[in-house]
Order: structure tokens, then C-alpha cells, then sequence
């Protein structure tokens, strides 16, 4: 298990501290890759290190993951928009069966393998627009939202993205690459109910 991993799934909790130390024995490795790693995880938002001091894992910010989220919607929306007329078969083939492995793990309530399987389905939109910017971006905006992801993907309610992956599927189908954008859409702003659980 890696460090991010160990703070989406809520191994290593909101304001716990990071100890290189305790860090370089848990991972087996020395402090550089660690402190490299800390690096990118404060670049993506899930630790604040205070110089000098120590490195904190971050709180799930309300407006850092309501932000994140607009930004990953909008942009895997923009995906599907280019990308419904340039796929085919195969592409169809690829969606269906990564939301059968998505059922699969959401019935199962194994939050690591829906995270993975609900990437794969979104990723055949990403790499069949041909547009090499998104990625780049959704790489720097998503991690914000795994920890929420991961808490959607333990519990029931991740079984709505099951319908709605269908409906783009279908939308898909009939070229109506409007229609599967704003379902695209929709299925990500699905993260909020999941912040208001954690804010009551």
C-alpha cells in the first residue's frame, strides 16, 4: 500500500501526522522517495507540511473537493463530447464490461476495485478524445476527490453510478454525444450528497 492509497481509504486519517521515521519502516524505503512522495501528495492536496515541523494528512476540504469536482466533471464531459464521434464497437464492448466489473465491486462494497473499475470506464472517454490535455489536468485535480470516491464506493449508495454509466452507454449508442456528456456530467457532481453525509 502506498501513502496516498493509505489516505483515501482512510488508513492514515484526517490530521494524523506523518513521521519519516515510522514512514521509512511502514514502506520499507528510505526518506528521499518518501519526502518526494510527500512532495506530490502536497501538491495534490492530501497532506500540509509544516516546515520545519511536520507533514499533516489533510481534512476533506468542502470547497477543495466541491471545486475538484467541477473541474473533473466539466472536463470528462468535454472527453465524451469529442470522443462519442470517433468510437465505435469496441469502445461500446470496453465500456460495458468495465461497468460490469464496476456492479461487481460496488455489490461487493470493495470500494478499491469500484475506484479502479469506475477509472477504467471513464478513462475509454479520456483516451478515445485524443486530447492530450485532460489527463494532464485530471491528473492534478482528481486525487482531491478520492478520499470521497472511496467513501461513495463503500457504501450503497455508489449503485446509482451503475444506472448512469448504463444511460451513457446507451447515449453512446445513439450518438447523442450532448446527451452522454451532460450524463458524464451528472454522474460526477454525484460526490456532494457524500459531503453532506460527512458534514451532518
Amino acid at each position: 500500500m502506498s501513502i496516498r492509497d493509505a489516505i483515501v481509504n482512510g488508513t492514515l486519517a484526517p490530521g494524523e501526522t506523518l513521521r519519516d521515521p515510522e514512514l521509512e519502516k511502514w514502506l520499507g524505503i528510505s526518506r528521499t522517495p518518501i519526502r518526494e512522495a510527500i512532495a506530490r501528495l502536497e501538491t495534490a492536496g492530501l497532506v500540509h507540511t509544516l516546515p520545519g515541523r511536520s507533514t499533516v494528512v489533510s481534512p476533506i476540504e468542502r470547497k477543495a473537493v466541491l471545486d475538484a469536482q467541477d473541474v473533473a466533471a466539466s472536463l470528462h464531459a468535454l472527453a465524451v463530447r469529442i470522443a462519442v464521434p470517433l468510437m465505435g464497437k469496441g469502445d461500446y464492448a470496453a465500456l460495458t464490461r468495465a461497468n460490469k466489473e464496476f456492479a461487481a465491486a460496488v455489490s461487493a462494497t470493495d470500494a478499491e476495485s469500484g475506484m479502479r473499475a469506475d477509472d477504467s470506464f471513464h478513462d475509454i472517454f479520456v483516451v478515445a478524445s485524443l486530447n492530450e490535455v485532460i489527463p494532464v489536468v485530471l491528473e492534478q485535480v482528481t486525487p482531491v476527490l478520492r478520499r470521497v470516491e472511496f467513501l461513495r464506493f463503500s457504501s450503497l449508495s455508489g449503485r446509482q453510478s451503475i444506472a448512469q454509466h448504463k444511460r451513457i452507454i446507451e447515449l453512446c449508442r445513439q450518438g447523442d454525444a450532448e446527451g452522454a456528456a451532460e450524463a458524464t456530467r451528472q454522474n460526477w457532481e454525484a460526490l456532494s450528497p457524500i459531503l453532506d453525509e460527512l458534514d451532518a
